[in-house]
């Protein structure tokens, strides 16, 4: 197993004090400023084209930076944030139903579980109207209602309407907005876009990241950029699962070189299941389709009372279906949090009540909505989601329910940031699911997309600034030994990739990693089970220098050298999240260990050992470093939606 030692504390010292409400304020006000013309001295490097990278670089790019952008798609439209459906939540309070800033914030603190920091999460919250506004006018065709005025619908763990929609498209329509502000500046020559260019190196320079190494993947040419500051942007590392919601080109490598660069890594722990995924269909399957969670606002959730019950749903009366959300969590039904309904369907299909093959599925069923509202209206809400279902299963789900099972989705973790999106190498900064910084160890639904444009619109132009102010850049040249050092390991390494010559591909190996970590790190995590996995990991990673097979070259589109640059970092990644779960010994959020529950078998919170962030520093032997949580507004309790 994986040893670690614990290191000094570490501490986010760029929060200022005072009252919660006056901290972003004061901040920008303390931040020093960098004059328009002096802008365009500076380069900045943005990996990643999502909502958080796109905002960044085409802001950053009109406050007069010259950008340097990389994405690994042909088009930065194709990022993977256009793959969110539901919704983007914002504290405008349009419904009048007790929503506000502050209770935007309570939620979110209370959702992940009392392991974030109060002030970021605060700053989200606040700068979420904002991001309404950003995107209206940028013709972001937001869900309206009869009048005109934008509609609103709830998501898990809250209970009020805040979710701003478009239809269940909510991500690439607001993808497309960001998108033509980046191309506005593309045009207009203040972003230099590399598309299907892969990160592969962080290049530090006297302790500052200064660049990266990139490779072009359609000609394999590999190439050092360098700026004044870098920014991360590149999503999480849910595909460490290999069965996960994400795009099968999402991966952990910028994050995971930069971590072995010397920025720590965070939290790796804690992934969050989404409770509608598509069940699998069969171990040739590669990918699962996620069913947004506004399904969850009208569909209810259930399962026969009778164990292996054979009949069609449709044939089940209604004394004889257990709405189990709706009795377990009264208060909040089928919108309770992510984690929680997630292992409610795990509990319920382990008891044997669990509907399609396998019994790994619970019915999500529309037939209350449809006669309450109409199909129309449910066409309209819901129209293109029941469209996918039905191309993915044969089942149309204006008839039959859908039926849905937990997957990995999101990842909570990620590279260690302060109060300015500043990870621990001066000059790399890091943004969206990339960081680990707001939402503790479970995301409320429709808050990924309010965290990466409040990063890239709003948070980072403002701390950037700071940074590229208090200046002292020294002049680097490509033909500097520490930029050409980075440059040729990056070059050994994909040599020795297509050297191997093994016998099995790069998916055989993520195949079985992802099976591992489901198994032993998935919705439940034991002890002994995460020891397990910690001996077979390192096992699994020298199996793959001995026998990985990588045909081809290195100088053309070579997409399996490609996989295996990224399974190679995934195995290494896999090593650490284990022993971040090994490490913390309670349950929280989407990290459950069995050992850990309550009598009702909810998740055992241990707030005098475990109130902190794990920060991981890179090493032969890993170091941890905590950063200790304090709640001066929200005070941590035993998480109830009842």
């Amino acid at each position: 197993m994986l040893e670690y030692t614990v290191g000094a504390p570490i501490a986010d010292d760029k929060a200022p004090d005072g009252p919660i409400e006056g901290r972003w304020a004061a901040r920008k006000f303390s931040a020093k400023l960098v004059n328009p013309a002096n802008r365009r001295k500076h380069r900045v490097i943005v990996v990643g084209t999502g909502l958080a990278g796109g905002s960044a670089g085409a802001t950053l790019a009109e406050q007069g930076y010259h950008v340097v952008q990389f994405c690994f798609q042909d088009s930065p439209r194709r990022a993977h944030s256009v793959a969110a459906q539901g919704g983007i939540n914002a504290a405008k309070n349009y419904r009048n139903d007790g929503d506000s800033v502050y209770r935007l914030f309570y939620d979110t603190v209370k959702g992940g579980d009392f392991r974030s920091r109060e002030s970021n999460v605060y700053r989200l919250a606040e700068v979420s109207a904002q991001i309404i506004d950003q995107a209206v006018a940028q013709g972001v065709p937001f869900a309206r209602e009869y009048g005109g005025l934008l509609d609103t619908r709830s998501f898990g763990g809250v209970q009020v309407q805040r979710t701003f929609y478009a239809r269940g498209q909510t991500g690439q329509q607001l993808l497309l907005g960001a998108y033509q502000a980046l191309s506005r500046q593309i045009d207009a020559g203040n972003v230099e876009l590399h598309a299907r260019t892969e990160m592969l190196d962080l290049v530090v320079i006297d302790g500052r990241a200064r660049g990266i190494v990139a490779r072009d993947l359609v000609t394999g040419e590999v190439t050092t950029h360098l700026a004044d500051a870098v920014v991360l942007a590149s999503g999480g590392y849910g595909n460490v699962f290999y069965l996960c919601t994400n795009a099968k080109g999402s991966n952990a490598t910028a994050i995971w070189r930069a971590h072995k660069r010397g920025a720590y890594l965070a939290n790796p722990c804690f992934t969050q299941i989404h409770p509608t995924c598509i069940p699998r269909s069969g171990e040739h399957q590669s990918k699962l389709t996620l069913m947004s969670e506004s399904l969850r606002n009208d569909g209810r959730i259930w399962v026969p009372k009778t164990q292996g019950d054979p009949r069609p749903p449709g044939e089940i009366p209604e004394d004889e279906r257990d709405y189990y959300l709706e009795r377990i969590y009264p208060s909040f039904g089928n919108l309770v949090p992510r984690d929680i309904a997630s292992r409610a369907a795990k509990n319920i299909c382990d008891a044997g009540f669990g509907v399609g093959p396998g019994g790994l599925g619970v019915y999500l069923d529309f037939a209350d909505a449809i006669e309450r509202m109409g199909r129309p209206a449910v066409e309209a809400k819901y129209g293109n989601l029941f469209d996918m279902y039905q191309r993915i299963t044969a089942e149309n789900p204006y008839q039959v329910p859908m039926r849905i099972y937990p997957a990995i989705h999101y990842t909570m973790g990620g590279l260690w940031v302060d109060y300015d999106l500043q990870a621990t190498v001066p000059g790399l900064f890091v943004i969206g699911e990339a960081n680990f910084s707001d939402h503790g160890a479970n995301r409320l639904g429709a808050s990924a997309l309010m965290q990466g444009l409040a990063d890239g619109y709003f948070v980072l132009p403002s701390t950037l600034n700071d940074y590229i102010a208090r200046g002292g850049f020294a002049e680097v040249s490509a033909a500097d030994p520490a930029v050409t050092e980075v440059e040729t390991q990056v070059r050994a390494r994909i040599d020795r990739l297509l050297s191997v010559g093994g016998t099995r591909s790069a998916d055989s190996f993520h195949r079985e990693l992802g099976h591992l970590m489901w198994e032993f790190c998935g919705m439940s995590r034991t002890e002994e089970g995460l020891r397990k996995a910690l001996e077979r990991v390192p096992e699994l990673r020298a199996e793959f220098w001995r026998e990985i097979r990588v045909p081809g070259s290195g100088a053309e589109l070579n997409q399996e050298l490609e996989k295996a640059n990224r399974v190679a970092d995934f195995l290494e990644l896999a090593e650490l999240l284990l022993l971040d779960a090994l490490v913390r010994e309670e349950s929280c959020g989407g990290h459950f260990r069995e050992e850990y529950r309550t009598p009702d078998g909810e998740a055992r919170r241990e707030d005098e050992r475990f109130s902190h962030v794990s920060a991981w520093e890179y090493g032969q032997t890993p170091v941890l470093h905590k950063e200790e949580l304090t709640f001066e507004h929200v005070h941590p309790t035993q998480r109830s939606y009842t």
